[in-house]
């Protein structure tokens, strides 16, 4: 397969290129790490240092690929970021950062990648969303709202997509151990590696499943979370954090 990842210089992106590329896979990554993509670069990946958040730059990186004639059988976008607002201060600045890391950038690959599917052999669609996105969670209100932006931005299109054969997948981890993750200064139950990652979403990429969320222990008590009454899941996350 013809594949391209964003935000593959470390995390979930990063495993899944080193993955894919082991399987015999023609990659393209994307990142914004110049050493990290150096090191892709001298395991025979094709790499481009790109800002996603700058639209008519990104734009003119995926025209030139598909003027070159490329067309893509999978694309997995997974750039993204997190942040935790603490209140008193609720930072608005900081919102804007996360939206645009997380869902501005989405849209961006997402405009560049579909002209290079429209082009590939049973092309797919994949986006790395969040649990968080699930219900409601303390100090997630800009990294949440992304991912619930995230999430139903490619459930649309998986609607307006099918008769043209395009598959799109949501991706919704609970926590990896990642740089991210890494400076989190609270629990993180059920947190996987890396390697455990990829394996997981690249079975459910094959399967072609619409959603893969993972660890299920963790996530499905997050959906059932999400089936409570409102004030029922706010009562209980108060208590949790008092």
């Amino acid at each position: 397969m013809r594949i391209l990842i964003t935000g593959a210089t470390s995390g979930i992106g990063r495993a899944l290129s080193l993955d894919y590329h082991r399987q015999g896979h023609e990659l393209w990554a994307v990142g914004r790490n110049r050493a990290a993509l150096a090191e892709l670069e001298s395991r025979g990946i094709h790499v481009c240092r790109l800002d996603l958040r700058q639209r008519e730059e990104s734009l003119a990186w995926f025209s030139r690929l598909h003027d070159q004639g490329l067309g893509l059988d999978l694309a997995i976008l997974n750039a993204g970021t997190c942040e935790y607002l603490d209140l008193p201060v609720f930072d608005s600045a900081l919102v804007s950062r996360v939206m645009r890391a997380n869902l501005d950038s989405m849209a961006v690959s997402i405009e560049g990648v579909l002209p290079l599917l429209r082009r590939g052999t049973r092309p797919q669609l994949v986006g790395v969303g969040s649990s968080a996105a699930y219900l409601p969670l303390p100090r997630a209100e800009a990294y949440g709202a992304s991912k619930a932006a995230v999430a139903y931005l490619l459930e649309s299109l998986r609607l307006d997509l099918y008769r043209e054969g395009i598959a799109v997948s949501l991706v919704c981890p609970g926590f990896v151990q990642t740089p991210l993750t890494d400076r989190n200064d609270f629990p993180m139950p059920c947190r996987v590696s890396t390697a455990r990652a990829s394996r997981i979403i690249r079975r459910g990429i094959g399967r072609r499943q619409a959603e893969i969320h993972f660890p299920w222990r963790f996530t499905l008590l997050l959906k059932l979370g999400a089936l409570l009454p409102g004030g029922w899941w706010c009562r209980l996350a108060q208590r949790m954090i008092s």
